[in-house]
């Protein structure tokens, strides 16, 4: 499945991305699925908490699809 979601401003923190989506409950899960190497950022796993995810780029998780456009 895939969502898309609109960021205000030019970026929004991948573990804030996860939170907003609905993908984790709450800040701590976000945080250790992407410790744990759960999270792909363009198809790279990526374990940077406070990655900066900007319009266009695709995050992976748990089977979904997440597609990043500008508000």
């Amino acid at each position: 499945m895939s969502i898309t979601f609109a960021v205000r401003g030019e970026y929004i923190q991948l573990d804030q991305l996860l939170k907003a989506t609905g993908l984790c409950d709450s800040g701590g899960a976000a945080h250790a699925a992407i410790a744990e190497g759960r999270v792909t950022v363009n198809a790279t796993v990526d374990t940077r908490k406070r990655a900066k995810i900007r319009p266009g780029q695709v995050v992976g998780f748990a089977g979904e699809t997440v597609e990043v456009v500008a508000e």
